[in-house]
């Protein structure tokens, strides 16, 4: 059996560490918003290189909470995929926004810039890019676009913790950037978690409170806020692991190329890599149009594989209304035949041969 990710292994890997780190946080009874939380804000935001990191429950709060500290509301539209997972939408929807979705770049999955420049309009006040599957938008060129018009970009950074642009983490070129740290992200705890970033001094006060029920002082509401708090337990592990982020990308990058290298003549299409930014494959997404018989085959071999999405956000009924009339052909297509690989860190050149021989043999 080959899984999506195996999260059992890594711990095994690092688990003197982790054990250590758990047990003095439970020594302490430091349980809620404690010195590992402030401690891991510190090192994330030096790590992605921005003056500040506040921790939030889960990538879809830190969304959430960040489209409200960036003043985005009711009225509003915001651009963003449709190929995507359904928290990016969600959290434009939380704000009383809408979102307006366009269509992606057929190569790179991400948003076609052509398509944001054409939906701009009276109601547009932010961008909402996605650095889908670990690889980064193209954010100097959405950087100019945004500047052009007057609007504010929020990053998706839920699937690239450590994905650079000559150096420049994505994270680090909006107003803000948006983490998940679901366990099996590239940098992932042990149940839900997300961080925000930014380099506002004013967006990091009001993310502060936001997180916590609209309070900077104890007792004392300014607003109406969330509990949206990174769990002290869960920043220990994260803590340990960041240490580690580099490495596990590095590896990441191993099995994704050794894939390519081995599927490279059999007519699927593998990832592409714009050279703009490095990819650091939170997953390993193909196209096929034989699709189904090839994970029929994965599945009978009992190694995982999965669709990322298989319904884009413009084609689900919670969003029928603002979509009616919505044609985004390149999403649609792609959604059709495409399907990922299992692909993680701890990944052996054995298990990569045992994937790659089975999609052969299913091709034959």
């Amino acid at each position: 059996m080959i899984p999506m990710v195996d999260l059992k292994l890594q711990y095994h890997q690092l688990q003197s560490e982790i054990d250590a780190a758990v047990a003095e946080v439970l020594e302490s009874t430091a349980f809620i918003l404690g010195p590992n939380v402030r401690s891991f804000e510190e090192e994330a935001a030096s790590y992605l290189g921005v003056e500040y990191a506040v921790g939030c429950a889960s990538g879809t709060d830190a969304l959430h909470l960040a489209l409200l500290a960036a003043g985005i509301g009711p009225g509003d539209e915001v651009i963003t995929s449709a190929f995507t997972f359904i928290a990016t939408a969600e959290a434009i929807a939380y704000v009383g926004a809408t979102p307006v979705f366009v269509d992606i770049d057929e190569r790179t999955m991400n948003l076609d810039l052509e398509a944001v420049a054409r939906a701009i309009g009276k109601k547009t006040r932010a961008v909402l890019p996605v650095h889908l599957f670990g690889q980064p938008v193209d954010m100097a060129e959405l950087t100019m676009l945004a500047e052009k018009h007057g609007l504010t970009i929020v990053e998706d950074c839920a699937q690239s913790f450590g994905a650079d642009i000559a150096g420049r983490q994505t994270g680090s070129f909006g107003i803000a950037g948006c983490f998940s740290f679901f366990p099996s992200k590239n940098l992932g705890c042990y149940g839900d978690g997300g961080l925000i970033t930014t380099s506002s001094e004013r967006i990091r006060d009001h993310l502060l409170s936001l997180r916590n029920h609209g309070s900077s002082q104890r007792y004392h509401h300014q607003e109406i806020g969330y509990n949206s708090r990174l769990d002290e337990i869960q920043a220990a592990i994260l803590r340990v692991k960041l240490r580690h982020i580099d490495r596990f990308n590095q590896e990441r990058r191993r099995v994704a190329h050794r894939y390519n290298e081995l599927l490279a003549d059999t007519g699927i299409t593998t990832p592409f890599e714009d050279g703009i930014g490095t990819h650091v494959f939170h997953q390993y997404t193909l196209r096929s149009p034989r699709r189904d018989a090839i994970m029929k085959a994965l599945q009978a071999r009992e190694i995982a594989c999965a669709i990322y999405y298989p319904v884009p956000l413009h084609r689900q009924e919670v969003f029928a209304d603002v979509c009616e009339n919505v044609s985004l052909p390149v999403t649609e297509a792609v959604a059709a035949d495409c399907f990922s690989l299992p692909i993680y860190p701890e990944m052996s050149d054995e298990q990569i041969v045992t994937v790659t021989d089975t999609i052969r043999s299913a091709l034959d």
